[in-house]
């Protein structure tokens, strides 16, 4: 033995620790960070890997986290996608339990407000990366950059309902715009 972690426990170990920063926001505000450390740093799977990964467990029913157990399966089999699903869920479910129960005690706190308020610009600097991540790693292209932003804007400034958008992304894509 050289004293190295195979990689799949070294992997679930990192989740385990990444894991107690989801807190809050999902385990999909980490995607940014799975991604470089099973593609950039350690090369256990490739960016369009990851990419395929992350689509197929947003596009299935089902929780967010699911993109893990995939990299876990492409990593070590049934054993990996196991390890690395537990990897996620057990520490950051024990945090919140733990945190559920010191909440329910001291909910006028100055410390539970200011947690709370600390809480929503992490999240959204977090989804955010796994925007540009993800679209990085899947090659989003200048029109398909500018048609999230005007679906953004949309979402923001309408009522529109998100379906109509949805479909007019897809009639987007088939008439070659992005």
């Amino acid at each position: 033995m050289n004293g190295e972690l195979s990689p799949l426990l070294s992997l679930s170990l990192y989740l385990a620790l990444a894991s107690m920063m989801a807190i809050g926001g999902g385990v999909i505000m980490l995607a940014p960070d799975v991604h470089s450390y099973v593609v950039d740093i350690h090369h256990l799977i490739t960016s369009e890997q990851f990419a395929a990964a992350f689509t197929l467990a947003q596009a299935a029913p089902g929780p967010n986290l699911l993109f893990v157990t995939l990299i876990g399966w492409q990593i070590g089999g049934l054993k990996g996608a196991l390890a690395t699903t537990l990897a996620v869920i057990v520490p950051s479910s024990a945090l919140t339990l733990v945190i559920l129960r010191i909440a329910s005690r001291t909910t006028d706190s100055r410390l539970a407000r200011a947690f709370k308020a600390g809480m929503a610009p992490l999240s959204v600097g977090l989804l955010a990366a796994a925007a540009w991540v993800l679209g990085t790693a899947a090659g989003v292209s200048f029109r398909s950059g500018l048609l999230v932003v005007l679906t953004i804007g949309f979402i923001l400034r309408t009522k529109l309902n998100p379906v109509l958008l949805i479909a007019g992304g897809a009639v987007a894509g088939l008439l070659g715009f992005v």
